[in-house]
């Protein structure tokens, strides 16, 4: 259309048209004359403003989410590394504390007997093609460890060294079927030989026939002599089982060792021997036995029975002068 004089008069008159039903709207509210055909158009646009809303608002949605997204995936990152550190962190306190528990118990033995030791840790196990349970510690000959010296923890003998490198040397525990070490009962002090029944379990051959021993009788190392490969006084475990065979030149009983072989952590080597035999004195305390509880005598009243007669609620004589005349 050209820009004449005529279209510009016809757009005037639309635009004061349309503010004229604009004002009529308004001013007659739901009186309004053009309020049916609002509902016409309401009616027939209705549908088409519904459905653009469906399909546009999960699309809005999605992109909300995907904006959202990234900052939510950050955030379970750095709780997931935040539970990560504090995880490691929990454990290696965990292990720390461990550690020095068990050396704590080391030295305490260690000062117990009387030994001079060099402290180690286990940083290998015996080849799995062998028959022979053995560990490897990380200290060797250039921190004064020699074969035959005797390896201990703070629960008791752990085993001897046999084979030493420089930094390294191997140790065949005291459960190894070739192993064996004199030994003494604690309260008789019968001797004889402990030897490994692989696993957790030894066996001792008393040398007395007819000696006394039951079960729960503790055993420590004899010693030998030059105190090589073993020094006297260490805790090796307990007797767990008597076997009473009839003929034999010697007593075999199951013994319990005081070391979980399996569970070796932190050892020490005994570099200086005792200057005199501990004898007994690396034993921890034994523990009192619970006392066994005494029945309690009740005593039931007849009815009508004085309360001043010769016994009372305790059941012990009274010691009224009524009670004492009577």
């Amino acid at each position: 259309m050209r820009d004449t004089r005529e279209s510009r008069l016809l757009l005037v008159l639309l635009i004061a048209i349309a503010f004229a039903l604009i004002s009529v709207d308004i001013r007659g509210g739901e009186q309004s004359p053009l309020q049916g055909a609002r509902q016409v158009a309401a009616t027939a646009f209705g549908p088409v403003e519904r459905g653009v809303s469906t399909a546009v608002d999960p699309v809005g949605n999605a992109i909300a989410a995907v904006r959202d997204s990234g900052a939510r995936h950050d955030r379970i990152k750095r709780l997931e590394h935040q539970n990560a550190a504090l995880k490691e962190k929990l454990g290696s306190n965990d292990r720390t504390r461990s550690r020095a528990r068990q050396l704590d118990r080391l030295l305490r033995t260690a000062g117990s007997g009387g030994y001079g030791i060099k402290g180690a840790e286990v940083v290998g196990i015996g080849a799995s093609q062998g028959f022979s349970w053995t560990v490897t510690i990380d200290a060797g000959r250039r921190d004064g460890i020699r074969r035959d010296q005797t390896v201990i923890n703070g629960d008791g003998l752990v085993g001897r060294i046999t084979t030493v490198g420089p930094s390294t040397s191997t140790v065949l525990l005291a459960n190894d079927p070739d192993f064996s070490v004199g030994t003494r009962l604690e309260k008789t002090d019968e001797l004889g030989f402990a030897t490994g029944r692989g696993g957790n379990t030894l066996s001792m051959q008393l040398l007395n026939t007819r000696a006394k021993v039951k079960k729960g009788d503790r055993i420590v190392t004899f010693g030998s002599r030059g105190n090589k490969p073993f020094v006297p006084g260490v805790p090796v475990g307990e007797v767990a089982r008597v076997d009473r065979t009839a003929g034999d030149l010697t007593r075999t009983v199951g013994v319990r060792p005081y070391v979980g072989f399996s569970k070796l952590d932190i050892v020490g080597v005994v570099v200086v021997p005792p200057r005199k035999d501990p004898r007994n004195e690396v034993l921890r305390p034994e523990k009192p036995a619970k006392p066994k509880p005494h029945p309690t005598k009740t005593v039931t009243k007849s009815p009508g029975a004085d309360p001043s007669s010769s016994e009372g609620s305790s059941g012990r004589p009274s010691n009224s002068p009524s009670a004492s005349r009577s």
